[in-house]
């Protein structure tokens, strides 16, 4: 989306000195690594109540990730106070950018899982709002929506994967469960965590068949599909299944997991990539190819693959930011992203055509860059761990994918000659230009000067991989198998990219990839829950207040007969003819008010007259009331008695006389009656098996003990009433009250009707 004219002057504020925030980060963090060795260590109470502590730890990897959430961060905030200087809301982008950082270093720094699970979902969040951002276009709204949906579904999994592996390591630290994973092999629970721990990962890192989200949020403005494509959020979940690779990685259901969805995803996004025709959406499908990758490379059980998934993790960034900045400054100068219609713009936007030019030489693997190196260090690890024959035969199509896309990016469109007039054409503002060159030069630069690169690459590899020797990180790059693959690579490259048209032709007929994928099967689910919802609403939601009690009892009765079962209590026709065993000395008079009540609720079931019903009612409320009082309570006595009086004079008032009120109309008595006695049976049930459980004298012993002492009073209930249970007493009171509150109107009316004649 075009957000300005490329010809309109700049707003007042530019919002540039944001940038300075994250600068200040990559600054403070470059200052540490040179100060002091890694890991960092640092911990504080959070939650003591519940031993939660604001843990943090930063070893190399995490490092490698704040290095980059920090430097492309800055770059990206001053990229974005110019391409969006015109947009009115752009303060609060600016805000939800900030804070979508600091969700993100707080993510990959936290050691404590609860932590990890908070800064995971704020990122969903603040990518939510950012991916919505321009929210008056019902796209983008969508878009938001669908991102939101799956990451949070994802991080619901990922929680309840946490909760299990916390209990079976016993430890809510990440390094803990690391350090103890060999060891939970045995545990049956393990593959239903591991199986939680993967949708929560492959939803936030857009693997198969979750992938369908992130082309979507290419509605949010270029600069926030920049940062979360290349330096956040979609790496979020490669970042925790490489954390947890070394405990893990000896498993047959971890490594062929990560193998079989990394590589169908890798092709998948391939194959996607050509068919499309926005940039844009190109650049997307193909971040989706790099992240499946990523994940084949974390499944494969050599160390080696560790310093291959640091490497091109970071080479990723550093080509895949740049590309997407240089879409932007296309859209901006020519407003389209259609690569169609794009075609010549060297001439017009040189700067721009460097920054593609340098970044696509890195993403198409190509000697003298970056990403070579990325791309030797992938053909060395899957040749040292012997993987099967197809995950190199896709590796090569999407590494040949890659370039071909690398090819449209920088050749294409600002090669040949110009298609239509560009007169209007413009190199984009400094602001925009300046970012993308400076990320792909420095790719460039840790090609020619390893030493750059090199250490922090190595500490985050034996971070993810400790048993990576120096002699494996620092062994040399451009070996003749690696040259030979990167030969076969180009030249398929190069067929993809002059065959790209004829290509996106013969896929775009291929129309089951549209109504079979699962972002079709995403749409029949979104259609689906509302249409269950409606039917829901209808069945529940009908407005009969006798149905909605009928339900209610019947789900507390199944809740309670689940519990009972579950519970393994013995036949409870046992322990009720136990129960009339012990009678109590006064029994009777419990007996008495039980058929007081019985008689209410029959007479109320069978009854159709309102001041009958009414009546019975009362019954019901004044047998409990006797209840209370022959059971030792007299104050619940009280309370009972003065609202069923008051409910009873006061309806009686107001309610008219004679004939059945609407609302019994049409009710199944027969049903209700069912109901009415299963409840019952249920009840002396439950009170069968806990008078059978052993007496708990715990708090009346303390009640005992404590009267004196502490509230100064012998008589126990009025200590417990008055004094321990005080706010249950002043709840009883103000029922009371409220019952007097209730007869007002009755007692004003009787105050104001006429004296009879003497």
């Amino acid at each position: 989306m075009t957000t300005a004219s490329p010809h309109s002057e700049p707003s007042r504020s530019s919002y540039l000195w944001v940038a300075l925030l994250p600068l200040a980060g990559f600054i403070g963090l470059v200052w540490g690594l040179l100060q002091h060795p890694l890991p960092w260590r640092g911990a504080w109470p959070w939650v003591p109540v519940l031993g939660v502590e604001f843990s943090v730890y930063i070893d190399g990897f995490a490092a490698q990730f704040l290095a980059l959430i920090a430097g492309i961060g800055a770059l990206v905030v001053v990229y974005a106070s110019a391409y969006l200087a015109h947009e009115p809301a752009r303060g609060r982008l600016f805000l939800i950018l900030i804070a979508f950082m600091v969700a993100m270093a707080g993510a990959v720094s936290a050691d404590h899982l609860l932590l990890v699970f908070v800064c995971w979902e704020l990122t969903s969040l603040t990518s939510f709002l950012l991916v919505g951002f321009h929210h008056e276009d019902e796209r983008a709204r969508a878009s938001a929506r669908q991102a939101l949906l799956v990451t949070l579904s994802g991080g619901l999994a990922l929680l309840a994967a946490f909760i299990l592996l916390a209990d079976m390591a016993q430890s809510y630290s990440l390094r803990a469960i690391v350090e103890r994973g060999p060891t939970l092999v045995g545990d049956p629970r393990l593959p239903a965590a591991l199986a939680l721990l993967f949708a929560g990962c492959f939803t936030k890192s857009a693997q198969f068949p979750f992938h369908f989200w992130l082309p979507g949020a290419m509605s949010a403005p270029t600069p926030v599909s920049a940062y979360l494509h290349s330096a956040t959020m979609v790496n979020l979940g490669v970042y925790l299944l490489a954390r947890l690779d070394p405990a893990f990685n000896e498993l047959w259901l971890w490594e062929r997991t990560l193998l079989g969805v990394g590589t169908l995803t890798a092709v998948w996004g391939a194959v996607q990539s050509l068919r499309e025709r926005d940039l844009k959406l190109i650049l997307a499908w193909s971040t989706v190819s790099a992240l499946g990758t990523l994940t084949l490379l974390i499944g494969l059980p050599n160390p080696g693959a560790g310093l291959a998934v640091a490497t091109f993790l970071f080479a990723h960034a550093l080509y895949k930011a740049p590309l997407f900045f240089v879409a932007g400054n296309i859209d901006h100068a020519t407003g389209t992203r259609v690569i169609d219609r794009l075609t010549g713009l060297r001439r017009a936007m040189p700067w721009t055509s460097a920054a593609a030019l340098l970044a696509g030489l890195s993403m198409a693997g190509l000697p003298l860059s970056f990403g070579f190196v990325a791309k030797d260090l992938i053909s060395s690890a899957k040749a040292d761990a012997e993987v099967l024959a197809w995950v190199s035969y896709a590796t090569l199509f999407v590494n040949a994918a890659a370039a071909a896309v690398a090819g449209v990016a920088a050749i294409r469109i600002f090669g040949g000659g110009t298609a239509e007039p560009q007169d209007h054409v413009r190199e984009a503002p400094w602001r925009m230009v300046l970012p993308p060159l400076l990320i792909a030069l420095v790719g460039l630069e840790f090609e020619f000067l390893p030493n750059l690169a090199d250490p922090l690459l190595a500490e985050a590899a034996r971070s993810i991989s400790p048993g990576l020797d120096g002699t494996e990180i620092m062994a040399p790059y451009g070996s003749g198998a690696a040259v030979v693959a990167a030969e076969i690579t180009f030249l398929v490259g190069v067929v993809l990219f002059l065959a790209w048209d004829r290509l996106h032709d013969l896929l775009q007929r291929v129309h089951w990839l549209d109504h079979l994928g699962p972002a079709a099967f995403y749409e029949r689910a979104l259609g689906a829950v509302a249409v269950a919802a409606a039917w829901q609403t209808r069945l529940l939601q009908h407005g009969r207040l006798a149905a909605y009690l009928r339900s209610s009892l019947l789900g507390l009765l199944l809740l309670a007969a689940g519990a009972s079962l579950a519970s393994g209590a013995r036949d409870w026709i046992e322990l009720t003819a136990s129960l009339f065993a012990a009678w109590p000395e006064r029994g009777w008079l419990w007996l008495a008010a039980a058929a007081l009540i019985a008689v209410g609720a029959a007479a109320g079931l069978l009854l159709r007259d309102r001041m009958a019903l009414l009546m019975s009612s009362g019954l019901v409320g004044y047998g409990s009331a006797a209840l209370f009082l022959f059971t030792g309570a007299p104050d619940l006595a009280f309370t009972q008695f003065a609202v069923e009086t008051a409910l009873v004079v006061v309806a009686a008032s107001l309610l008219p006389r004679y004939g059945p009120p609407p609302a019994i109309e049409g009710e199944p008595r027969a049903l209700n009656a069912l109901v009415a006695l299963a409840c019952g049976a249920g009840t002396l049930a439950l009170l069968a098996q806990l008078f059978a459980l052993p007496a708990d004298r715990t708090l009346a012993d303390w009640f005992g003990a404590a009267s004196v002492p502490q509230a100064h009073g012998r008589n126990v209930v009025n200590v417990i009433i008055v004094d321990f249970r005080a706010l249950d007493t002043l709840g009883e009171i103000a029922v009371v009250l409220f019952s007097f509150i209730a007869a007002l109107p009755l007692l004003g009316a009787l105050a104001r009707r006429p004296s009879a004649p003497p």
